[in-house]
């Protein structure tokens, strides 16, 4: 649940424009939003609202031609202008992300266990023996049976939903305070898709990170965010806690949407 003191992660007037031959594009517009302790604050939105570009922004991802605006501060410590050896620093060890594809975001040319231990040994300073170790240890609490054989495979040789399983192993082999995921379920059938959810409860409950999900699907997030921000066109028309905005939405947005839900109600 969401601490009563400051937040985490601060973020402030947030705008993203990219340079495209065609002129420029605007990707966010004025973002205000925090992140506290322990909460799940939920994104959601139709694809090209911005939500993954909400995410890259933290991270200081975009693209070389992107023009950023605005503060982002994890911990009082501004991110935005930050020099990328301090910032890589913070990437994965204190904010890690789950990305939307985990059979691009893999490296298809290493095995498991040398992307996993890698974290581990970049970030912690382990040895490859204690790298490894916490590997293998991983694997088995993302629950993967058989971690020794996992380890030794190629993300292609692993499912959909293992890969996913091994992308959460990756961010978790660090121990960072705030989790970002971009669509962790997309691609998924609904069985597996139910089970990385309940990893990613699990994981909240274990690990006390916070987490920003980012979905454009709002029974995701009404599973596991305590609070929900409506993205339309780049910018946040509607924040409030999820019981909230499921029962008396405000913004017209935000009830196209739920009306948009299937019900089992409806002739």
């Amino acid at each position: 649940m969401p601490s009563s003191g400051s937040a985490m992660l601060q973020i402030r007037g947030l705008s993203v424009r990219h340079d495209t031959p065609g002129g420029a594009v605007t990707a966010l517009t004025g973002v205000d939003l925090d992140v506290h302790a322990g909460e799940c604050l939920g994104i959601v939105g139709e694809s090209g609202s911005g939500k993954t570009q909400l995410l890259l922004s933290i991270l200081g991802l975009l693209p070389p031609q992107a023009h950023i605006a605005g503060s982002i501060r994890y911990q009082s410590t501004e991110l935005i202008g930050m020099p990328a050896s301090a910032l890589n620093r913070i990437r994965g060890a204190r904010i890690a992300m789950i990305f939307q594809d985990p059979m691009t975001a893999l490296n298809p040319y290493l095995r498991v266990l040398e992307q996993l231990s890698e974290v581990a040994r970049l970030h912690d300073g382990l040895s490859r023996r204690a790298a490894e170790e916490r590997a293998l240890g991983m694997i088995e609490a993302v629950h993967i049976g058989e971690p020794a054989r996992r380890a030794r495979q190629y993300p292609h040789e692993l499912s959909g939903g293992m890969r996913q399983r091994i992308m959460v192993a990756m961010v978790l082999m660090a121990e960072p305070q705030i989790i970002l995921a971009d669509e962790p379920t997309t691609a998924l059938d609904v069985t597996v898709q139910a089970q990385v959810l309940a990893l990613l409860q699990e994981v909240r409950e274990r690990t006390g990170a916070a987490m920003v999900l980012v979905t454009h699907d709002l029974g995701v997030v009404a599973q596991l965010a305590d609070r929900i921000g409506v993205m339309r066109a780049g910018a946040i028309v509607e924040l409030a806690g999820c019981e909230q905005l499921f029962a008396t939405p405000r913004h017209p947005y935000t009830q196209q949407l739920l009306r948009a839900l299937p019900s089992l109600d409806a002739p």
